[in-house]
């Protein structure tokens, strides 16, 4: 049983993902070797720091370790399959017939449970299932490299920049490749590999089920030879790390839009090819300006004389000011449309549009000279304004 992950990075087992992350960089800059060059026990300290944050920091691996413990963190682990071992284990405990046949025990393929979890004997011998279950991926390899997992990060951009694009240096952590073994997981010079005795072909299942089947070895893959595994990454060809990038948000992004950034995800182990990072954009609300789609829509305040007697006024844009006419007698709630001066179209075509609401406004202090030219409007209405309101 490995030291319980919890411990490692000093957090409760209640402890948030925010407070996970703090204990993680807190420590990880106190053992990072090359703060303690050639200290082994940080050197340890700090690989136990980052196979800890591996999983703690994913809520589905960190839901798996609460469950199963130190197994959910192997190489090769199902939970799915983990609970039909249990049931095999507990049939063979009560004296059970755990492969069906009438028996009343469970019905599966043990060699299905196992998989790609290889006999290190290299030879005809029974399997030990106990162990291989226990240490499967404890130091272990796949058979080759294996793609990294695509990452998704958000990030808050104002109206404005969502508007018209932008470009922002922005700061994660990853799984990274491995600069100590440049992601291959294997340090030194390369001898005959131990595992499979320099043949290439290991043995698979046997034992329990008097079955077995050859596979390319894991750990040099077919060659026969192999070096010894990286202690840096422990074999794996990747580490934790901070990467630094600049992002291109393109214009006219929304809340919800992903920018693809391609190779920029989670290193490959054994040199496998990087997956992808995903920025997810949040847009703040603009205090003036509300958006649909991509048609924008904006209050327009103008005053009396210019609502009565028409005006050409001057409005801001996001494209740039631009002179607007406003029709003589407009009224408060009148919509006027500027084509083109919405948002752009995040996946081409023509943009949106701007809508103004014109909003007319009278003088909150009006002066004397201003009633009195009220007084001589009030005059000049014909009608009753609200002779129109019968509810």
């Amino acid at each position: 049983m490995a030291d319980d992950y919890y411990q490692i990075l000093g957090v409760s087992r209640t402890a948030s993902a925010d407070e996970i992350k703090k204990a993680f960089r807190k420590l990880a800059r106190k053992y990072h070797p090359d703060v303690n060059p050639g200290d082994k026990a940080a050197e340890e300290k700090f690989k136990q720091l980052n196979s800890a944050f591996e999983v703690l920091s994913d809520e589905r691996k960190r839901k798996l370790y609460d469950e199963f413990g130190d197994e959910a963190a192997q190489f090769g682990f199902d939970e799915k399959k983990a609970e039909q071992y249990r049931a095999y284990k507990a049939a063979q405990a009560a004296g059970g017939r755990p492969f069906g046949g009438g028996g009343g025990g469970a019905d599966f393929d043990l060699g299905d449970i196992f998989g790609d979890i290889f006999s290190r004997a290299g030879g005809g011998g029974g399997v030990d299932v106990d162990e291989l279950f226990g240490r499967a991926g404890r130091g272990g390899r796949t058979a080759g490299p294996t793609p990294g997992e695509d990452i998704t990060a958000r990030l808050t951009l104002s109206f404005n920049e969502a508007l018209t694009g932008t470009e922002r240096s922005i700061s994660l952590q990853r799984p990274g490749r491995c600069q100590r073994c440049q992601g291959s997981g294997q340090v030194g010079t390369p001898t005959t590999c131990a595992t499979c005795g320099g043949t290439g072909k290991v043995r698979r299942g046997g034992g329990i089920l008097g079955m077995a089947s050859s596979g390319t070895c894991p750990t040099c893959r077919g060659t026969g030879r192999a070096a010894p595994p990286c202690p840096s990454c422990q074999g794996t060809g990747v580490l934790e790390e901070t990467a630094r990038l600049t992002v291109k948000i393109p214009a006219g992004v929304q809340t919800g839009s992903k920018v693809r950034l391609a190779g920029q995800g989670a290193a490959g182990t054994l040199g496998g090819p990087p997956g992808d990072l995903y920025i997810e954009t949040i847009v703040q609300e603009h205090p003036l300006v509300r958006r649909e789609g991509d048609d924008l829509y904006m209050d327009l305040p103008v005053t009396v004389t210019e609502a009565m007697l028409g005006a050409e006024v001057r409005v801001p844009t996001f494209q740039g000011e631009v002179t607007v006419k406003v029709p003589e007698g407009s009224q408060s709630g009148r919509r006027m449309r500027l084509k083109g001066r919405g948002s752009p179209a995040l996946k081409g075509g023509p943009p949106g549009d701007l809508y103004l609401t014109l909003q007319v406004k009278v003088p909150e202090q009006p002066t004397h000279e201003a009633r009195q030219a009220a007084e001589t409007l009030a005059r000049a209405y014909q009608a009753d304004v609200r002779s129109t309101l019968l509810l």
